[in-house]
């Protein structure tokens, strides 16, 4: 008899770097976060966060929502690497506090 629980999934990599992108003079890394959920155990899900270069004064790390759900790692990775550097400044622009 088979069972027919949700499998266990194993990602290869919790985190992927994505791209380097320049925004406002600075050098921002992409990279996509895997979220694990316990009851969506088929689905990979996943963020763009954006890290600004180290030591940089003012700038912090954001991220977006959850913007990937793929039903293979490997599908949302190849998913997230399709975004062009138009696309990640937009996504990053709407993570940033507005500045007044």
């Amino acid at each position: 008899m088979n069972s027919t629980s949700p499998r266990s999934v194993e990602y290869p990599a919790p985190v992927v770097h994505i791209a380097t992108i320049a925004h406002e003079g600075l050098l921002w890394d992409v990279y996509l976060d895997f979220e694990s959920d316990p009851l969506r155990p088929v689905n990979f899900r996943a963020r763009m966060r954006f890290e600004p270069p180290s030591g940089t004064e003012g700038a912090a790390s954001t991220q977006t929502t959850v913007i990937i759900i793929e039903d293979s790692y490997d599908d949302a990775v190849a998913k997230a690497h399709r975004f062009d550097d138009r696309q990640l400044k937009g996504l990053l622009r709407s993570t940033l506090p507005e500045i007044d």
